[in-house]
C-alpha cells in the first residue's frame, strides 16, 4: 500500500492534535483522511471553498443564540452605546472586520502566505491552547505585522 504525502500530513496532524489535546485538530484532519481514503476527493474544492463559511456561519449562529433565546434584550444593548466597555466593544468588533479585509487583500496579492498561516495556526492551537477563527483573521494580523515592521524599517 502506498501512503502519500497529503495522508502522511494528515497522519502526522491526527496525531499533533492528540500529543496536543486538541481535538479540532485532530476531527478536522480525520475527516479529511476519511475523503481521501474514501477517493471523495472531489469535494476538497467545495470543502475548501466553503468550509470556512460554514465554519463562520456556525460560529455566528453560537454567537447568536442568546439573542434567539432571550437572554439578551434590548435593553441589553444601551450599555454598548453608554459605557466605555460598550464603546470598545463595538471599536474592537469595527477594528477586526476591518483589519480581516486588509488581511483579504494581503492573501488576495500573496496567497503562497496561506501555508505560514496554516502552520502557524496549527502550532498556535496545540502549543498555546489557541482557538482557530480562520486564516483570516491570522492574514490580517500577519498584513499588521508587516504594515509595522515596513514602517519600522525605513528608520534603519
Amino acid at each position: 500500500m502506498h501512503v502519500s504525502s497529503g495522508e502522511a500530513a494528515l497522519v502526522i496532524l491526527i496525531i499533533v492534535g492528540l500529543i496536543g489535546r486538541s481535538p479540532i485538530i485532530a476531527t478536522a484532519a480525520s475527516m479529511l483522511l476519511m475523503l481521501k481514503l474514501t477517493s471523495l476527493e472531489r469535494f476538497f474544492p467545495a470543502v475548501e471553498r466553503r468550509g470556512m463559511e460554514l465554519g463562520l456561519l456556525f460560529l455566528t449562529i453560537s454567537v447568536l443564540v442568546p439573542f434567539a433565546s432571550e437572554r439578551i434584550t434590548a435593553k441589553d444593548l444601551l450599555p454598548l452605546f453608554t459605557t466605555l466597555m460598550g464603546v470598545i466593544a463595538l471599536t474592537g468588533g469595527a477594528l477586526a472586520t476591518y483589519l480581516n479585509g486588509k488581511g483579504l487583500d494581503m492573501l488576495r496579492a500573496q496567497p503562497h502566505l496561506i501555508v505560514g498561516l496554516v502552520v502557524g495556526s496549527i502550532i498556535g492551537i496545540v502549543f498555546l491552547r489557541g482557538i482557530p477563527v480562520g486564516p483570516l483573521m491570522a492574514a490580517a494580523i500577519t498584513a499588521l505585522l508587516l504594515k509595522f515592521i515596513y514602517f519600522v524599517s525605513k528608520f534603519f
